[in-house]
């Protein structure tokens, strides 16, 4: 499949889908606390994109039955809102998309649920930090490489593990495009970034192995060891001034 270029029109519808994911996220980080039910979330999200014209992205995506992806502790990606209670000393990802006029921005954040371990807490920082070097890295004439080795160098660097076995991607009219983005890579090597590229980053990365398993949902993904993840997303464009970040408030 070729890999659709973007124009400065349809970024711009874009980066309001993005802003929409960016202010409705920040409500579930509000509302993440102890004692909070998971599909709890789920409502905040139909009740807030049904007042700004947006669909939830996920929301029958392959079948998937809620708006966002809620993954605790172990849980890497994929979780099902359901009638789980939030507890103190959780970490919560949460990954989030909208579709408005026809185009897609797509989000992920972990977050602590009140007083978090020093080990969590930092998963959880290095985790974001990850994603702003492979951010930092996606400029026109870079390769993708340079991109996938920013994040990994950083996450080992600092002792975690990167999943492989699932990555960024292109988006745009779809939420998954081409290219595949991995969070792994060599400097120097792959695809050549161009102008008008947009792309999701989302670097996973656990405290143990990097190998996952899928629940018997079929959808919950967590790490194969039981080791604690952390999820990070941010849907940028690469334009000629370097790369701008498009699911901001």
């Amino acid at each position: 499949m070729a890999i659709e270029l973007k124009s400065p029109e349809e970024i711009e519808i874009m980066r309001e889908a993005g802003r929409i994911v960016a202010q409705v996220l920040r409500m579930l980080v509000a509302a993440v606390r102890p004692g909070v039910v998971e599909r709890d979330l789920d409502e905040i999200v139909r009740r807030e994109y049904k007042a700004r014209g947006a669909t939830p992205t996920f929301l029958g995506y392959h079948g998937y039955p809620a708006t966002v992806c809620v993954s605790i502790n172990d849980e890497i990606v994929h979780g099902i809102p359901g009638d789980r209670v939030i507890r103190e000393g959780d970490i919560v990802s949460l990954d989030l998309g909208a579709t408005y006029r026809g185009f897609v921005g797509d989000s992920a954040i972990t977050v602590g649920a009140g007083e978090v371990s020093e080990e969590k807490d930092r998963l959880i920082r290095v985790t974001e930090e990850s994603l702003w070097k492979g951010i930092e890295a996606a400029r026109p004439g870079a390769r993708m490489g340079d991109v996938s080795w920013a994040i990994q160098e950083h996450a080992e660097q600092n002792g975690f593990s990167v999943v492989r076995e699932y990555v960024g991607h292109g988006i745009g009219r779809a939420m998954h495009e081409e290219p595949q983005v991995p969070n792994f890579g060599a400097p120097h090597k792959g695809l050549e970034l161009r102008e008008g590229m947009v792309l999701a980053l989302e670097p996973m990365l656990n405290t143990g192995d990097w190998r996952t398993k899928r629940d018997d949902d079929n959808w919950t993904v967590r790490t194969a060891d039981g080791g604690l993840s952390a999820h990070f997303e941010h849907t940028i464009a690469i334009t000629k001034d370097g790369p701008v970040v498009l699911t901001l408030p």
